[in-house]
C-alpha cells in the first residue's frame, strides 16, 4: 500500500511538472500571438533591411472656412487607393500641413476668408492617417501655426493620443521611438515661426548628433526651398521666395548627414524635386503634394507626387529604393498614376541637378546604386 501511495505521489508530481511546463509554453506562445496581432504592419526583415516610406504634404480636408472643403464620406476613404503601399514598411512618414482642431483657435489674418489658405483638419482625421499605416509626421511647416497656439497644442495632443510620433515645433524639436527592435530618431525643420529653424544649421546639427548617439537610424524632415513649377531644381544656393529666406536645402542636407542623419525627406516647393545619395545616405529634396484636398493647386506638376520607399541597413546605409507614382485628380486625394509621370520627372531632375549621382533610377521606379 505504501508503495502504491509513493507511485501515486510521483505521478502527481510528474503530471504537475508537465502541466507547469505546458502552461509556461502556452503562455509564451500566447505572448507571441499578442505581439503579432497588435502589429499593424508586416515585418520587412529580408536580409536584415529596414524599409522607410516617405510622402509629401498631407492635408486631408479642412473645416475652415467651410465644411464644404471636407472630402466625400468625411475623408474615410481618401487614403484607401494607396493604403496597401503605405502600410507595407517598417516606418511610414508624411508632412502634416495645418492644424488638427475641430473648432476655435485664432486663424491667421487674411482679407478674404474665402481665399484664405489656413487649414484646420478635424481631429478624427488623424485616425485615418494611423489606419493607413503612418507612424511619424512632421509639423514643421508654414501652416502648423494656422490657428495659433490652440491649434498647435491640439495638433500635438491629438497625434500623441493616436499613437503617432511627431516633431518640428519648438516645444518638440525631436522624438525617438522603437519599432521591431530598431530605435529611430526623428527631427523636423522649417524656416517658419514656432518651428525648429532649418537656417540655423549649427543647432540642427547638434540635434542630429544627439539623436545619432541614442538611435540606430536618424530620419530628418525639412520644409524648405522656393515654391512652384518655376522652382523645380535644387540650386545649391539660398532660395528666396516672396521675400522670405527658405534656406539652402543642399547645404542643409549635406551638413545633417555629416552630423549623423541617415534618411532625409524634403517638402515645401509643392512640386517634386530630385533625389540624391550622399555618403551612402538617401535624400529626397521635395516629395510634393501627396494628399491635399480642395485647398491646394493641383495643376501640372503640383498634381503628381511620389511615394518613396527606401531600404536601408540597420545602421542607415542605403541599399535600394522604389518610387510609386501617384496623382491627385479633381479636388485631391492620391490614386496610382499608371503613366508614371512623377518617376520620369525625378529621373529628369536628378540627371540635371546631380549629374554626378551614384543613383540609377529606372522608369519602373526602382532605385539602385550604379
Amino acid at each position: 500500500m505504501k508503495k502504491i501511495t509513493t507511485v501515486f505521489i510521483l505521478l502527481l508530481l510528474v503530471t504537475g511538472i508537465v502541466f507547469a511546463i505546458s502552461k509556461s509554453v502556452n503562455k509564451e506562445e500566447k505572448k507571441e500571438i499578442i505581439v503579432t496581432n497588435t502589429k499593424e504592419k508586416p515585418l520587412n526583415k529580408v536580409n536584415d533591411t529596414i524599409s522607410i516610406i516617405g510622402v509629401g504634404d498631407m492635408m486631408l480636408g479642412t473645416n475652415y472656412p467651410s465644411t464644404q472643403y471636407l472630402p466625400p464620406n468625411d475623408g474615410k476613404d481618401i487614403l484607401s487607393p494607396v493604403k496597401d503601399i503605405l502600410i507595407n514598411a517598417n516606418v511610414t512618414f508624411g508632412n502634416l500641413e495645418g492644424s488638427v482642431l475641430d473648432s476655435g483657435g485664432s486663424p491667421k489674418n487674411c482679407k478674404d476668408p474665402s481665399k484664405c489658405y489656413v487649414f484646420r483638419m478635424p481631429t478624427r482625421y488623424v485616425n485615418y492617417l494611423k489606419e493607413a499605416g503612418f507612424d511619424v509626421v512632421s509639423n514643421a511647416n508654414n501652416h502648423a501655426g494656422d490657428f495659433g497656439d490652440v491649434g498647435r497644442t491640439s495638433t500635438m495632443n491629438t497625434l500623441k493620443n493616436a499613437g503617432l510620433h511627431y516633431a518640428g515645433q519648438t516645444s518638440m524639436p525631436y522624438t525617438t521611438f522603437e519599432i521591431d527592435g530598431i530605435k529611430y530618431g526623428f527631427c523636423a525643420f522649417a524656416p517658419n515661426s514656432g518651428t525648429i529653424d532649418m537656417r540655423d544649421i549649427d543647432n540642427a546639427k547638434n540635434i542630429v548628433k544627439h539623436l545619432d548617439s541614442i538611435s540606430d537610424i536618424v530620419i530628418v524632415s525639412f520644409h524648405g526651398g522656393a515654391e512652384g513649377a518655376t522652382h523645380r531644381n535644387v540650386t545649391r544656393k539660398t532660395e528666396i521666395f516672396l521675400g522670405e529666406d527658405r534656406g539652402n536645402v543642399y547645404v542643409f542636407s549635406h551638413a545633417l548627414i555629416d552630423a549623423g542623419a541617415d534618411v532625409i525627406f524634403g517638402h515645401g516647393p509643392h512640386i517634386t524635386r530630385a533625389i540624391e545619395l550622399y555618403k551612402n545616405r538617401f535624400i529626397a529634396y521635395s516629395l510634393g503634394n501627396f494628399c491635399t484636398y480642395a485647398r491646394f493647386s493641383l495643376s501640372g506638376y503640383a498634381g503628381v507626387a511620389p511615394i518613396i520607399k527606401v531600404f536601408v541597413t540597420k545602421t542607415g546605409e542605403f541599399i535600394k529604393g522604389q518610387i510609386f507614382a501617384i496623382k491627385q485628380p479633381g479636388e485631391g486625394g492620391p490614386i496610382i498614376d499608371n503613366s508614371n509621370k512623377v518617376i520620369k520627372e525625378i529621373i529628369e531632375l536628378t540627371t540635371a541637378d546631380f549629374p554626378e549621382t551614384e543613383l540609377l533610377i529606372k522608369e519602373t521606379g526602382e532605385i539602385t546604386k550604379k
